[in-house]
């Protein structure tokens, strides 16, 4: 095992609950592990939505390996394209993060609408719902040579991105990246617009060698909203993003961009980032200010 895989296998063996497997096909056993909380009279394991905090059901358990699709009545029966929580409470209170459940089916294809040269989704022809796949809700930290800013993830409205983007972090993709690209004054607004970054190369062409399709987020822009950068293609998201900078300059980019990730901590690094000096042409900076790395922790409000 590498050191890399070695300090991940130790960070995640520090949560609540685990899977056994990410993925899980529809109709077959759905095994996680709850570790014993030590001091808590009733251990429930609370199904809900993340948005609304709405709970669908919270049986009680005992620690140990659960088989969780026995004990969840609606876990197959509720074969709907909705991402659904699980968290271990103890006493009526959250311990841990929650797993973030993810169904699993076809996407619906975009397109680029030749009228309105927005994106234009169509169901896929053979949506089946195939299972879900699971992994631990975590909020993503930039460290910077500003200072740290923290986002929260929202696979409920963009779930691939943030698979996506989890994975990149993961797997070491974002160290000593800059922000190529950062936009002052929107031209139609004089608002600020966008801090973007997530170019290995940082010319603002490169990518992770792969792209993936657009979702179709409800996550509306505001300021601190994460999302993902493309080409005019729908389909070119990858690894670059960028961080909205106002509700006015970003607002037309609605239900157009993959939107993913709230700022939760650090506004004013954002604000140090996005007044830097920019040189004479494409909102190029003229020091372009660095992403040190990013790294995954546990959110303070489960």
């Amino acid at each position: 095992m590498t050191l890399a895989l070695a300090t991940l296998a130790v960070a995640t063996a520090k949560f609540p609950i685990q899977p056994a497997y990410t993925y899980n096909g529809v109709g077959k056993p759905f095994m996680v592990t709850v570790a014993p909380v030590h001091g808590i009279k009733k251990l429930t394991l609370r199904l809900y939505r993340p948005e609304s905090k709405e709970t669908i059901e919270e049986p009680e358990i005992k620690p140990g390996k659960i088989q969780i699709d026995k004990i969840l009545k609606s876990l197959w029966k509720d074969k709907k394209a909705e991402v659904l929580y699980l968290q271990v409470r103890g006493d009526g209170k959250a311990v841990g993060p929650s797993l973030v459940l993810q169904p699993m089916i076809n996407p619906p294809v975009v397109t680029l609408d030749p009228d309105t040269k927005g994106p234009k989704w169509t169901p896929d022809e053979d949506n089946t719902y195939a299972g879900i796949r699971c992994w631990i809700d975590q909020n993503v930290v930039m460290v910077t040579e500003f200072g740290e800013m923290e986002y929260k993830m929202r696979p409920d409205c963009a779930p691939n991105t943030v698979w996506n983007f989890v994975s990149l972090i993961q797997g070491g993709f974002y160290r000593d990246i800059i922000f190529h690209r950062i936009v002052q004054k929107h031209p139609r607004t004089g608002k600020m617009f966008v801090i973007q970054a997530g170019d290995p190369t940082g010319t603002g062409s490169g990518s992770p060698g792969y792209s993936f399709a657009l979702e179709k987020s409800t996550l509306k822009h505001d300021f601190g909203v994460l999302g993902m950068a493309r080409s005019t293609d729908p389909n070119t998201n990858g690894s670059q993003f960028y961080v909205a900078l106002s509700r006015e300059a970003t607002e037309h980019l609605d239900g157009k961009y993959a939107t993913y990730g709230q700022l939760v901590r650090g506004k004013d690094v954002v604000m140090k980032i996005a007044n830097v000096k920019i040189g004479p042409k494409d909102d190029r900076p003229e020091k372009p200010p660095l992403i040190k790395f990013m790294k995954l922790v546990s959110p303070k409000d489960h």
